[in-house]
């Protein structure tokens, strides 16, 4: 097996919904989708509340793999902070696709727009609090 690094988001009891919209919008395959009531048993039962929660979530696309879950039982969640998704579509009107589906009900930071590395970049916090770069259609960038 080679290396593979993913990134690994977490959620506050919005995973499942989150994974099931990205598996749609991205033409991928969720392929795993576990609750914390369905872990094998354990010294510390789960709380009945958080039965019902994801404790991992497997994601698998082509060119690429994410995974997340919901905040652990006992474990504070302050929101997904620091980090960002960045995706590259070849053509403008696929980024263009995903940005409007991502930026529904949520927070559009930077529209999207052409630049020096794309015919079109924007960046989005999506409903979930995924915080998305978005590029389209890159350009030839001049090497140094």
């Amino acid at each position: 097996m080679s290396i593979q690094l993913a990134a690994y988001l977490s959620f506050d009891g919005t995973c499942a919904e989150a994974m099931q919209f990205y598996a749609r919008l991205l033409n991928a395959k969720l392929e795993v989708l576990i609750t914390y009531g369905e872990m094998p048993a354990c010294d510390e039962p789960v709380p009945a509340a958080h039965a019902g929660r994801i404790m991992h979530a497997y994601l698998v696309h082509p060119d690429f793999v994410l995974m997340a879950g919901d905040t652990p039982p006992g474990q504070p969640f302050s929101g997904m902070q620091g980090v960002m998704l960045a995706i590259t579509f070849p053509t403008v009107a696929e980024a263009e696709r995903v940005f409007k589906a991502l930026a529904k009900d949520g927070k559009v930071t930077m529209p999207l727009g052409e630049t020096f590395w794309a015919e079109t970049f924007g960046m989005v916090t999506d409903r979930y609090g995924t915080a998305w770069s978005i590029n389209g259609g890159a350009k030839e960038m001049e090497k140094k």
